[in-house]
């Protein structure tokens, strides 16, 4: 079987895609042969701007829905997959969303949020993210992660503090990931991971996905695909090849205004971090060039059932196994349209 071949035969998952919404991102994604794509809909944004951006998102899947389908359950994916389309996860990269009220866990799992960060960067009433001191997870904290498990909703630990992030790996009974990292043992930078932390998850049924935001590749913006390859055969050599997956961070689309949002505490406070010029990896500098990876990893080493893997299949195996609970089956089974949004609102009361 030839790359390209394997490729379109293959399951292929990006855990983490913060790109502009519209018609030339889901046509860029078909053009990469993505079968699914955990998308953020929310960073700094409270509930109702959060749920502002939920009805837009349906909104452009309705109007793209030759492209793209909603993702609720791993029966989404496999059915992407079957109609050539790229399944959409949506996600957040923040738990600010939830503000102080337990029950909007539900509510957004019933909206159709797959995926949650619990921190982005920050402080906020979970536990701490990267950029801080950190105080580790609140006993709030812990009830959102209980409310996560039983609706089926993964935690991600991103852009979450090494003490948060730890003790929310020991209190979530289901797994949990770190969406899109990469090691501080090739650069050392607060966003990325250490090899005990990169351990730990693994060692507790957590799950890695591997980021190529070129800020922390090993050689910056200079970086190519070769590099990203590099920082994939490092962590699965710690996590092994069932807890390792893809989860690009693209940003495609966005200009200076978006970072500049980003990486101030809020969107609009204090400086966090200068991320400096963005430029994607050479080899992968588009959503579009997905198959160069798949050519590239085989390149490097990596077996046709490892580059599977790697390119998907884990991602859906642990997927299941955080969103199939008894709970989420009856929030599923609630009536919905096509484009995934619930037909009465009785059901999100």
């Amino acid at each position: 079987m030839t790359p390209s071949e394997l490729h379109r035969d293959s399951i292929v998952i990006d855990g983490l895609i913060i790109a502009k919404w519209n018609r030339d991102l889901f046509e860029d994604m078909h053009k990469g042969g993505l079968t699914a794509a955990n998308c953020t809909v929310s960073v700094w944004e409270d509930f109702q701007d959060t749920v502002d951006n939920i009805v837009m998102v349906n909104r452009l899947m309705r109007e793209s829905a030759d492209l793209v389908r909603p993702v609720r359950t791993t029966g989404d994916i496999f059915r992407a997959k079957q109609e050539g389309k790229t399944g959409i996860i949506m996600g957040f990269q923040n738990a600010h969303a939830f503000e102080d009220q337990l029950g909007y866990v539900e509510v957004f799992k019933r909206l159709g949020v797959g995926i949650v960060q619990l921190c982005y960067n920050t402080q906020n009433l979970v536990g701490t993210g990267c950029y801080e001191r950190d105080g580790g997870l609140s006993d709030f904290g812990r009830e959102i992660i209980g409310e996560m498990n039983r609706v089926g909703v993964m935690c991600d630990l991103s852009h979450v503090g090494a003490k948060t992030s730890e003790e929310v790996i020991l209190e979530s009974t289901k797994p949990v990931c770190y969406s899109h990292c990469l090691p501080s043992g090739l650069k050392d930078h607060p966003r990325n991971k250490s090899d005990e932390q990169l351990r730990f998850i693994a060692d507790h049924g957590g799950f890695v996905g591997v980021t190529m935001f070129a800020p922390f590749l090993k050689n910056g913006i200079n970086s190519t695909i070769d590099d990203y390859c590099e920082a994939i055969a490092y962590v699965m050599n710690i996590v092994g090849e069932d807890a390792i997956g893809i989860g690009t961070d693209f940003t495609q689309g966005h200009g200076k205004e978006f970072f500049d949002m980003l990486t101030h505490d809020k969107g609009y406070a204090r400086k966090l971090t200068e991320f400096g010029k963005i430029v994607n990896p050479l080899g992968i500098r588009t959503i579009g060039e997905f198959p160069n990876l798949t050519e590239a990893l085989l390149g490097h080493g990596f077996s046709s059932s490892q580059v599977r893997k790697i390119m998907g299949e884990n991602w859906v195996r642990v997927l299941g196994e955080v969103w199939d609970t008894e709970d989420a089956r009856a929030i599923e089974s609630a009536p919905a349209d096509e484009s995934g949004s619930l037909t009465t609102t009785s059901n999100v009361a």
